[in-house]
């Protein structure tokens, strides 16, 4: 395999396989000739197609024509997919991606065999926009499969090579964590229509605001409380707003969503 492969197959045209379709064709790492994308319904792919992504509904196809198989189907679809595909499969040339929550390498390998390249990675919607944060896990940290992987996937966002057993985490915290922090933008916006502003005042306000919360963090490498030092004074109007949504329960709502959505995560996969 050569260190960036050459065309991939996105089995699952669901939303994040097309955000995964998107980010990857944004990036210029593969020209949607190079990406086939499958859907039982291919008719929901027609602007797809036009963009010159390859697009069908048969699986055994995709692989075929593809060295990276992106596996972006439910949890519950995943063991009928793996057999479906398993007679097409080459150690030699394939290797397999799962973002599919709680399914495991040793699981996936038992359905494929063994000598398959097998990688985990959890990316966020935010791929599309070349923003996601991507979790990856092997089962060997020195694999050249591994770091085919995060190659492409730090083409489209930031990447993080995980122990496995934290796969299930990465997926509540930021998988899931695209939607918790986009309601406490709406929260936030929601709070600026009740003091004055225009709807769409509100949300721009609250979305730049936020982004621009992140890209302190990231930038500077500090905690995020040192960042609300800043803008806290004594009786100010800061410390009064974050004391009365720690009275409410902001902080320990957002943990217990986390720790909640971790615990479904766990469950999603079963082995027939």
């Amino acid at each position: 395999m050569k260190e960036i492969a050459s065309s991939v197959a996105i089995l699952g045209g669901g939303n994040i396989g097309l955000a995964i379709a998107n980010g990857l064709y944004n990036s210029n790492i593969f020209s949607a000739s190079k990406i086939t994308i499958t859907r039982r319904h291919v008719d929901q792919l027609a602007e797809y197609e036009k963009k010159g992504f390859n697009i069908t509904a048969d699986n055994k196809l995709a692989v075929k024509k593809s060295e990276v198989i992106i596996l972006a189907v439910q949890p519950r679809q995943l063991n009928d997919v793996l057999v479906e595909i398993k007679p097409e499969l080459k150690p030699e040339k394939h290797l397999l991606v799962s973002v599919v929550s709680g399914a495991s390498i040793k699981a996936i390998k038992e359905q494929v065999g063994a000598n398959v390249k097998v990688i985990r990675a959890m990316p966020n919607t935010a791929i599309a926009i070349q923003e996601s944060m991507t979790c990856l896990a092997s089962d060997s940290k020195t694999d050249k499969a591994l770091n085919i992987v995060e190659k492409i996937f730090s083409s489209v966002g930031k990447t993080i090579i995980i122990d496995e057993e934290l796969m299930i985490p990465a997926t509540a915290l930021g998988a899931c964590g695209i939607a918790f922090f986009m309601r406490a933008i709406r929260a936030a916006s929601q709070g600026g229509i009740e003091i004055g502003f225009h709807s769409e005042e509100a949300l721009f306000i609250a979305a730049q605001t936020a982004k621009g919360a992140a890209t302190l963090l990231l930038d500077k490498n500090n905690h995020p409380e040192i960042e609300v030092d800043k803008v806290t004074t004594p009786r100010g109007c800061t410390i009064s707003g974050l004391n009365q949504m720690e009275h409410n329960g902001f902080s320990s709502a957002l943990i217990k969503g986390i720790v909640t959505s971790a615990e479904k995560a766990a469950v999603l996969y079963k082995i027939d």
